[in-house]
């Protein structure tokens, strides 16, 4: 072989191979933060209202009515836009990442942001969630994907799901199962038709997770370690901090901690791998629901996202959640 074909082949070679990101002594992606406290999102915080037809639904306004720190606080709301016998609409009013500030799907990373409920919170069986995270999405996608996780109101409760590629599933309401799953199970809905899996990994303390209102089966792909109840959709400003890993594979993990309490450690399969699928991840908050004929209200306050627990919430907090995911694992 000669020298010029060898070089090409060595650098083809090493175009192709992840280089190991621990190798370097910047930071792995950039710290980003927000507190609200301005007319419009913070330079350094990475974040921008997207604009399109669903997202015309929404009304996003910096107020100075109950902050959860500081002066001001985000508080963004959707009015009814979907014609009725439109199928497939929804509306929205989310705050998203830039392109220039995504993390590369399977990094690990750590977020935190403060949550507030408005009355009238929505009571109904419909489709709500207040924050999002999801890989992204080439135009030549094969099939929808759903958030690899995501935070939710269900029926006036407030859930996390997380979502994988379809794995294995034994079904309810069999003998062995006839209402729930046996221990070292997680409860999930399974959907062939979307070959993908969505699992609940936190829930309310007056919620059953049979009350949950998608599912049919349990599985041992996606492990869950309860360590504790989401605070009530009602209860005022919460505080999440989340550890957020994806692992298609089987090697993802998630914890989420809620108000300074550790609630849950999932391990196992997290996130979508298939054509059409790009190389990051990417984070976006704010209601979105299919179309409803009422005014919905959420506020946020407190934003942060970086490569360290330190980079998002205090000391004693990451040195709680680390003491409790190493003796739950």
């Amino acid at each position: 072989m000669s020298r010029r074909v060898l070089a090409v082949a060595l650098t083809a070679l090493a175009l192709s191979s992840p280089l190991p990101r621990l190798a370097t002594a910047q930071p792995l992606f950039p710290v980003l933060k927000d507190d609200f406290e301005g007319k419009t999102f913070a330079p350094s915080s990475g974040l921008y209202y997207k604009k399109n037809f669903e997202q015309s639904a929404g009304t996003v306004r910096f107020v100075k009515t109950d902050p959860r720190q500081g002066k001001q606080a985000l508080s963004l709301s959707i009015r009814p836009l979907c014609p009725v016998d439109k199928s497939g609409c929804s509306e929205r009013a989310e705050v998203w990442e830039k392109h220039q500030v995504l993390v590369p799907y399977g990094d690990e990373v750590w977020y935190a942001f403060s949550m507030k409920m408005v009355q009238p919170i929505p009571q109904e069986q419909h489709r709500y969630l207040m924050a999002q995270w999801k890989r992204q999405i080439r135009p030549d996608a094969q099939k929808s994907y759903s958030p690899f996780l995501a935070l939710r109101l269900d029926k006036g409760k407030i859930i996390f799901t997380t979502e994988t590629d379809e794995v294995k599933v034994e079904p309810l309401g069999t003998a062995e199962r006839p209402a729930g799953c046996k221990p070292g199970e997680t409860l999930v809905d399974d959907r062939p038709h979307d070959e993908q899996t969505r699992a609940l990994v936190a829930w309310q303390a007056d919620m059953a997770p049979t009350d949950w209102r998608y599912h049919n089966g349990c599985t041992t792909e996606i492990r869950l370690k309860r360590l504790g109840p989401l605070p009530e959709a009602n209860s005022g400003w919460i505080d999440f901090v989340l550890d957020v890993k994806t692992g298609p594979r089987g090697h993802g993990h998630i914890g989420i901690t809620a108000n300074g309490k550790p609630v849950a450690l999932v391990t196992g399969h997290i996130g979508h791998q298939g054509v059409g699928l790009g190389p990051d991840m990417y984070f976006k908050f704010g209601p979105y629901r299919a179309g409803q004929d009422t005014v919905w209200t959420v506020m946020y306050d407190r934003f942060r996202r970086g490569p360290q627990c330190t980079d998002v919430t205090s000391r004693s907090v990451c040195d709680k959640w680390t003491d409790l995911a190493a003796n739950a694992q």
